[in-house]
């Protein structure tokens, strides 16, 4: 497999959600900010005209982001439409006819994982998986046995460099800027090991339920939705050496080690939570056990990491809508300043949504004659603007066969391995309140002075 372009663009699910909402849109800034100009073949089973397809491409950018009138004529000239039902040969017969000339396509399986197989195996029947690449949505998997089997249904048309499994959250710039911030700045390496960090907290809190999407959540609940891949690579970010050398899969292969490197939760390490109303959802069973909030407690077993809880919670209908990362350092071995209520000291803070705030807490003295303090921080604040969409640089980079941001083999395996004792009903779920952070039992879980720190809503 090289390195080149790729020279056509097929896009499954093309009438689906996904495309809607996000490849669309990037699909326009491509061809706006990188002159994008290869085939766009959108490819589903709608009983759509290419005219169809090219309207609700239109009516897509127009709802998320807006629609650039000369961009997007330039999209609309690349696109194509194949209508076929995924199990037919045909299908893949007009997929071949569409790309004419182009012999390294790259296929984008925004479809269900239950019909992975189908297609690659339909693209390599057709001659259409030869020199191409192929992106993967998550789910990748529900659990370890369902993510080895279609890494083995992959790997029977696709080679490893050629697929590319797409987690979102690593194409934000937020993310990003966490393996910058760590490895740019040499102050924070001395500190940023278990002589001086006591915890580590990552919280992704939204204020709003399912959406209407209770018969996926059913499916998934907050363990498979966000934690086992979104937040687990954040702890990677956060928790990894340093990598070494510039190859573009230096980061995944350090991400994979330190992840192999997390103890698997055991029952005692999660509190799962269900907000009150959601059995009321469209398509949620009745007594449903599926958590909308978890909380887990993890341990990275390596010398840098020994004994330091990363404690990791995700839900909805929670207070604020935010994703929010805070290290806590040790206290000084011994109090110089009598106070009768010592302050937390130092904190080292990561908002990564909405907006992108790096913060360091300390201590700083009240004014007047007594060594009494306060604690306080000094705040970094970036406003988003004009930044690329995750989709927008994943696209492109898959295009490239750059794999930096996409989620190795071994990463997702290991990521399985940490919750695979406690996917499902095998604890408890405890009701909370909306608007609430979370159910009580969760606080024990916690061995922080302070508790749970709670994003605030706003920047700060």
């Amino acid at each position: 497999m090289d390195n080149s372009n790729s020279d056509a663009l097929v896009f499954f699910g093309a009438t689906g959600d996904l495309a809607y909402k996000q490849i669309f849109p990037a699909l326009q800034a491509l061809v706006k900010r990188h002159s994008l100009n290869i085939p766009i073949i959108g490819v589903a089973k709608a009983g759509w005209t290419l005219d169809q397809l090219k309207a609700r491409a239109r009516d897509s950018i127009g709802q998320h982001g807006g629609v650039d009138e000369t961009e997007f004529a330039k999209l609309s000239a690349l696109l194509q439409y194949v209508d076929g039902d995924y199990s037919e040969p045909g299908t893949y017969t007009q997929l071949r006819q569409a790309l004419g000339s182009a012999q390294r396509p790259l296929h984008y399986l925004a479809i269900p994982p239950g019909v992975f197989a189908e297609v690659a195996q339909g693209l390599a029947k057709s001659g259409c998986a030869k020199d191409a690449r192929v992106v993967v949505e998550k789910p990748f998997g529900r659990d370890l046995a369902s993510a080895q089997s279609l890494q083995c249904i992959l790997h029977e048309n696709f080679p490893e460099p050629a697929i590319f499994r797409i987690d979102h959250f690593l194409g934000k710039e937020p993310v990003q800027n966490i393996l910058y911030t760590r490895f740019a700045n040499s102050f924070l390496e001395p500190l940023w090991n278990r002589t001086h960090i006591a915890s580590v907290q990552i919280t992704m809190a939204e204020n709003f339920g399912v959406q209407g999407r209770g018969a996926f959540y059913e499916e998934a609940g907050a363990i498979r939705d966000v934690i086992q891949n979104h937040l687990f690579q954040v702890l990677a970010c956060l928790a990894m050496d340093p990598p070494t050398g510039e190859a573009t899969d230096a980061i995944r292969h350090e991400k994979a080690r330190i992840l192999r490197a997390v103890r698997p939760l055991g029952r005692g390490d999660i509190v799962r939570g269900q907000f009150q109303g959601y059995r009321q959802e469209a398509g949620v069973a009745a007594d449903s056990q599926v958590e909308t909030f978890a909380a887990v407690r993890l341990f990275v077993d390596t010398w840098r990491w020994a004994d330091v809880p990363f404690y990791i919670r995700a839900g909805k209908c929670l207070p604020v809508t935010a994703t929010e990362v805070v290290v806590s350092f040790k206290r000084p071995p011994r109090e110089t300043f009598a106070e009768t209520a010592p302050g937390v000291v130092n904190r080292f803070r990561l908002r990564l949504s909405p907006d992108v705030v790096i913060a360091i807490g300390m201590r700083v003295k009240l004014q007047g004659e007594r060594m009494e303090g306060e604690d306080a921080e000094l705040i970094a604040l970036h406003q988003p603007g004009g930044e690329m969409s995750p989709y927008e640089r994943l696209l492109g980079d898959a295009m490239r066969g750059d794999q930096s941001l996409f989620a190795s083999e071994d990463a997702i395996e290991a990521q399985w391995k940490i919750v695979e004792q406690v996917l499902g009903a095998v604890t408890p779920v405890h009701f909370y309140d909306q608007n609430t952070w979370g159910p009580e039992e969760a606080r024990a879980l916690i061995a922080d002075p302070g508790g749970w720190l709670n994003p605030k809503s706003g920047a700060v």
